[in-house]
């Protein structure tokens, strides 16, 4: 660290094992330290983090329950480390942050947006007046907004009224441990897979109802957990494809699932920015998705990596092409390798960092 360097201060609800939390520790342990000083701020218990950071990152655990039971530690926290940036993921973290952003004239505020509004107010109730007049609120009060997608930025200026000067699009990087690896074998049977949430803004139901139409045998591995299993359960029941279908609620190696499968499958209505996707692909695994609002089109490049498809018709007919002809599983690897490694998301932060410290 030079007297130079810029202070970070990265601010989490937990560090369990999530999305956002990866993004935001990988992002955090890879700045160049001799340009940035990174210290991460994590609101829950220590006991539960997933990730573990090097030690150019000082990591603060605050062991607080709640959000709202943390904020007094977060001043605390931002008053005693003097950070030039602050930056925050997750809405109820980045709306209780912001309200006391007045006591820090001198530090900048970055949020991270992690979903895109529309989709989470249809798909998931608890969703209230207040809560958007506090969205409403901190798109107001923060300094830049990061957006995975340009689906969200698109939200953000349309239905927010958010200056576009206002929001830069970074996607997210390509996690540890998912990369490219030859396959010895063929398998017999296709296998097929989806990793994601058990909810029904993922589609699981209109996937089936694909999948019973195939006129070939085949095997599906659905790894997750959510709200709705027993509702996809009940599915599988009903189009009687018990045998060919498999739930596996939690693994810590996904990428072993993958790299032993032949098509992933994603059914979203909606994503943010499908991390599951970007890392079947980064294995060699291609990926028939669903038309949907978020980043799947930032991904998928149509007879590259996989294809999107309108409807169900589509999807089988190009899950049927697949099955003839696969792609070259180490194109499908090279084609996101080369968008969203994580040097080059890495580097677009501090572009971003520089910037707003010293606005041109």
């Amino acid at each position: 660290m030079t007297q130079q360097s810029k202070s970070i201060l990265f601010i989490l609800p937990t560090l369990k094992s999530g999305g956002a939390e990866r993004v935001i520790s990988t992002v955090a342990d890879n700045l160049d330290s001799t340009q940035f000083s990174s210290h991460l701020l994590v609101i829950g218990n220590q006991k539960d983090a997933a990730y573990k950071l090097t030690n150019k990152v000082e990591v603060i655990f605050l062991n607080k329950s709640r959000v709202l039971k943390g904020i007094p530690g977060v001043i605390k926290n931002i008053k005693n480390l003097k950070p030039d940036i602050v930056v925050t993921t997750m809405s109820h973290l980045t709306n209780a942050t912001l309200l006391f952003s007045f006591l820090f004239p001198k530090v900048k505020f970055i949020s991270r947006e992690a979903n895109i509004k529309k989709i989470t107010k249809k798909y998931h109730k608890n969703k209230t007046f207040m809560s958007d007049f506090l969205n409403t609120l901190s798109h107001s009060l923060v300094d830049h907004i990061i957006c995975q997608s340009q689906d969200m930025a698109n939200e953000l200026m349309l239905d927010y009224n958010v200056r576009k000067e206002k929001i830069s699009v970074i996607n997210n990087p390509i996690s540890e441990n998912f990369n490219y690896k030859a396959k010895t074998f063929t398998n017999s049977i296709p296998k097929f897979i989806t990793v994601g949430r058990l909810h029904n803004e993922k589609g699981y139901v209109r996937i089936l109802e694909c999948l019973k139409e195939l006129n070939f045998p085949f095997h599906y591995t659905i790894i997750g957990n959510g709200p709705h299993q027993h509702t996809i359960e009940q599915k599988i029941n009903e189009l009687e494809l018990n045998q060919s279908v498999a739930i596996i609620n939690h693994t810590s190696n996904p990428e072993i699932f993958l790299h032993e499968s032949d098509v992933f499958l994603q059914g979203s209505f909606a994503e943010g920015f499908p991390n599951a996707l970007l890392e079947s692909c980064a294995t060699g695994v291609p990926v028939i998705a669903f038309e949907c609002l978020g980043g799947t089109k930032e991904i998928i490049q149509n007879g590259i990596n996989g294809f999107i498809v309108k409807n169900k018709n589509e999807f089988i007919e190009k899950l049927n092409l697949l099955i003839v002809n696969n792609l070259n599983p180490e194109k499908v690897s090279e084609s996101v390798f080369k968008k969203f490694d994580k040097s080059i998301i890495v580097q677009q932060y501090q572009n971003l960092f520089n910037r707003i410290i010293k606005p041109s």
